[in-house]
This record gives C-alpha cells, structure tokens and sequence, in this order.
C-alpha cells in the first residue's frame, strides 16, 4: 500500500545546524509545545520535502534512492523516520493538537507568566543576573530625565548590551508609572494585538499588569485585541524589557504588555497598516489611552534588519562588512523619520518588495508612530546603533532611542 505521508509542521525554526561535528538542519519549536530540538542529518533533509501531506511513502523513496544512488531505502526506515518526526512533535495531525492543548491548559491554569527564558538569553538566578547586569548597564544616570518612551532592541541581552544599557540609561524613578510595552510578536496573529492579564515574574521579582489600563484598551480596540495568553509565554520581546526595568528602577511599578502582530497586509499589499480595520482601531484605543494618562512610559521591545542565510537570502553577511554597509544607512533613513515622528515615511521606506530588510520592529515602532508620538508631539533620539552576527553568516541590526517632547 502506498502510503500518504503526514505535513511537517509550518510554524517551526528550521536552520543550519551550528554545530560543526553534527552538521543537518537544526529544527526547534519556538512555541514549545515540544522542548525536543532535532538535528535532520544531510541525506535525510530532502526526506523532508515528502512531508507536505501530498506526497505518499514510495515518493520518499525515490527521493531517497536518487541521494543513495540507486539504492531502496526500506518502507520501515522511511516510517521510522516519520514517526520520530511525529512523536517529537513536529508532524501535524491529533498526537500535536493533543500535546497544543496540553500545553496551552497547563499555561493557562498558571497564575503568572514565568520567565521563560531565564537561565538561557540571560542568568536564571537573581545575585548572577544582578551581578552580569551591574557590569553590563552600569549605574543609574543621575542627570538624566526621564523619556517619554523607550525603544530598546530584543536581541538576547549578551548580543546588544551596548544598546539596552543606552535605553536604560534612566535616573531613579521618583513616581509611579505604568510601562505600555510594545513587543514584536513573533508568533501572533497579523493584524492583531495580543495581550495577557498575568504577572511578569523573573528572577528578579513580579511585575503586576495595570488591569485599568487594560481595560480601557480593551474597551476601545474591540476585534483588534486577541487574547494570546500562549504567545506571551514563549515571547521575548517584552520579557526583556521587563528585567531591565526592574534590575533599572529597583522600585514596584505596573506594565501594559502588548503584543504587535505583524503588518503582513501592509508589506504584501503596499496599504498603510490604518488601511485595515483592526489596526486602525487599536491605534485609535492607545491614542485615547495615552490622552487619559499622564503616568504612562512607553516601551518598545524592537529589532530591525534581519539579513543573511539564516533568513533565506544565498549569502552570508558579517556585521558592518559589504553588504551591511549599506544596510547601515537603510537602517538609518528609517530611523530618521522614526524620530522625526513620521509614521507614513517610515511605512514609504518599508513597504516596498514586502520589505527586504525585515524588520521584525516596524509593528511596534508604526503602532507608537501612529498612536502616540504624533499626538504628543514626541522626537526621537538615537542613542545605540548595533548590527551583530547571530551566527557565522547572519546578522540582526537593532538600536536605542529616547523620546521626549518636541520642546524639551
């Protein structure tokens, strides 16, 4: 019998593997309803190309036998293959949907969100995190006043110190504030903002979220809103934000943490992202927001240009090298009209070839554009600019700006 064989799972990290002595393509679920990472050896990864749910098991055979040279692979090894693609929980179909609702109810039963990435982007233990972050952010910055927003990078920490020790270079906060947090949302919905009412704890203690805050968003964004109680947990973007926050101010304060989820129809489509309804919506409710609260600080948990193997391009970059010269000043014609406050030239420069330097910040930064800037009449600063290799042929660029009011 020729058997249909499953669909590999779309939504999962496939990449190099970085690991010279285990060479394959690394695979990995960012929304870890699997905490297995695979390595697929070289000859199985064309294996790979059979697993879209059309192609049956004697295909995978003739790819198989085409890498061998002729020789059969047997049926069993092919389903042998499969099925630990399967039970590692790469392979859609009821043995994943079983292991997602597992998953998702235990978060969703749990009265915080948990760190989720403490002990791996930055320490787990509190006196090793106070002590890598005094060296690496340095003291408070005693003259300095306080911004009206913040907009930091979300690469992990050890890869852009120099740019969140320039965002969080803060004076003691002597009141209470509320911080919006805009993050990229990696894994949301397009066109959505996602939220969580959980607490935010770290190693470094819980932060509360501002439920007033929330609820007065959520009164005013309708559709927009989604509840991603999920993507929070597995999401970076505002997790660290947090614990600069918190290592920073050393003193209780709230957070409104929202989720930005891609503005896929603007850069397929070329529309300005107001043009879809939800968008515009929840710009309108943080608009009204940001009118009705003098307390709010808002934070932007972004990164900008993605380039190199590791994101589908043919050839490897190095940071500040060749090709990421001119990334450089693409990076800082962007940035411009960021601090100028000009949501529309930000999208003109952005939207174009659906945007080639993928910049996973331009959410979050076009949300705060939009929403806030313009209507408080807030200029930019840039305080950090940084590219770094994430790997031996990928870079991410990412920066740190201030923001204050036009005439101060």
């Amino acid at each position: 019998m020729n058997e249909l064989l499953p669909q590999l799972r779309t939504d999962i990290d496939a990449m190099p593997s970085p690991v010279a002595e285990q060479p394959g393509l690394l695979l990995r679920d960012p929304f870890r309803f699997t905490e297995d990472v695979l390595v697929i050896p070289p000859l199985w990864v064309a294996m790979l190309q059979c697993l879209d749910g059309e192609h049956h098991l004697r295909d995978a055979q003739e790819v198989m036998s085409r890498r061998l040279e002729g020789e059969i692979v047997p049926a069993d090894t092919i389903r042998g293959f499969v099925s630990a693609l399967t039970e590692a929980g790469y392979v859609m179909g009821e043995a994943l949907e079983s292991r997602k609702a597992s998953v998702t109810q235990a978060f969703r039963s749990q009265p915080l969100r948990q760190a989720s990435h403490a002990g791996a982007a930055y320490p787990g233990d509190r006196d090793a995190l106070e002590k890598e972050f005094s060296s690496a952010l340095g003291p408070d910055a005693p003259s300095a006043s306080w911004p009206k927003a913040i907009a930091a990078p979300h690469v992990s920490p050890h890869g852009g110190y120099p740019s969140y020790r320039a965002g969080y270079d803060l004076p003691p906060l002597t009141e209470d504030k509320t911080f919006v947090i805009l993050g990229t949302s990696h894994y949301g919905e397009p066109e959505r903002f996602g939220v969580t009412a959980k607490a935010f704890e770290t190693p470094l203690g819980t932060v509360p979220v501002d439920e007033a805050a929330l609820s007065m968003f959520a009164a005013h964004a309708g559709d927009a809103l989604i509840d991603e109680d999920y993507c929070h947990r597995v999401e970076h973007s505002i997790e660290f934000q947090v614990i600069c926050l918190q290592y920073r101010l050393k003193r209780p304060f709230r957070i409104l943490p929202l989720l930005c989820g891609p503005f896929a129809d603007s850069v397929m489509n070329g529309r300005a992202p107001e043009a879809v309804e939800s968008n515009r919506r929840a710009f309108d409710a943080l608009s009204e927001l940001s009118a009705a609260r003098d307390d709010l600080v808002w934070v932007l948990g972004v990164d900008m240009s993605h380039i190199g193997t590791r994101y589908g391009d043919r050839e490897a970059v190095r940071a500040y090298e060749g090709k990421m010269q001119a990334v450089q000043e693409q990076d800082a014609a962007r940035l411009q009209y960021v601090c100028d406050g000009d949501a529309s030239g930000l999208f003109e420069l952005t939207h174009p070839q659906g945007d080639p330097l993928r910049w996973c910040g331009y959410a979050p930064l076009y949300t705060f554009l939009r929403a806030v800037s313009a209507v408080a009449d807030l200029r930019g600063e840039v305080l950090s600019y940084e590219q770094w290799n994430i790997d031996e042929r990928s870079v991410v660029s990412f920066a740190a700006m201030h923001f204050h009011g036009a005439s101060g």
